[in-house]
């Protein structure tokens, strides 16, 4: 019977696929984790009445010598918001959203659905990771005391501007500390959660818009 035997160019190009057929498993194993961790994230944000949150934005863009800080709060339950950024607060009860401008005394008003930034709304702050990447287990971080592992998102449609987002999950509560998006053209956008808390006691019409509060404000009516 004959032998065959494999010259040592034949083993470095065997060990070199199963090193390969290794790495393939362990990226899979890790998106898997990767997603895993933050489909618990999603399952946890639905088990609460309301969701009440301070956080941080930070904005920058080192070609065109941008760093901007700026704060805000959000509350949620279910479709409806009520979210204070940068001088101007949107409320939405679920059908329509008000869009209220102090400095401008202006209030915009438009169905659900109908405005251009719809699918990122603040009530998908916490979810908008379900669908449309890859996953990815990235580095872990203590941050005050608190265990932070990092999960890296690769959008799957070119035609979406963001290059990669960081979602940092605090391991302990199983809830998102921070996000990091970087943009193709360069500029990073972090958020990062101050305050956290949930189930809190909000009046019945808590998300109603109340024109009377709003006398000498132009209501600019988009349907």
């Amino acid at each position: 019977m004959k032998v065959f035997r494999l010259n040592n160019q034949s083993v470095s190009k065997v060990i070199g696929l199963l090193l390969l057929l290794v790495g393939f498993s362990m990226q899979a194993q890790n998106a898997d984790k990767a997603k895993a961790l933050l489909d618990k994230v999603s399952a946890k944000v639905k088990t609460y009445k309301n969701i009440q949150l301070d956080f941080k934005y930070n904005l920058q863009n080192t070609k065109e010598n941008i760093n901007q800080d700026s704060k805000g709060n959000v509350t949620l339950s279910g479709n409806q918001y009520i979210l204070n950024f940068m001088g101007v607060t949107k409320m939405c009860d679920g059908k329509k959203t008000y869009t209220i401008s102090k400095e401008d005394e202006e209030v915009t008003v438009a169905s659900v659905g109908k405005g251009e930034d719809d699918n990122d709304t603040p009530a998908k702050m916490l979810t908008f990771f379900s669908k449309g990447f890859k996953y990815a287990w990235d580095i872990t971080q203590t941050v005050k005391g608190k265990k932070i592992q990092y999960v890296k998102l690769t959008p799957i449609s070119s035609k979406d501007d963001r290059k990669q987002i960081l979602v940092g999950v605090d391991v302990a509560s199983n809830t998102i500390y921070n996000t990091i998006t970087v943009g193709k053209n360069g500029t990073k956008v972090t958020l990062t959660v101050n305050s956290f808390k949930t189930n809190v006691a909000l009046p019945k019409n808590h998300f109603t818009f109340v024109k009377a509060k709003y006398p000498n404000y132009y209501i600019n009516n988009l349907d």
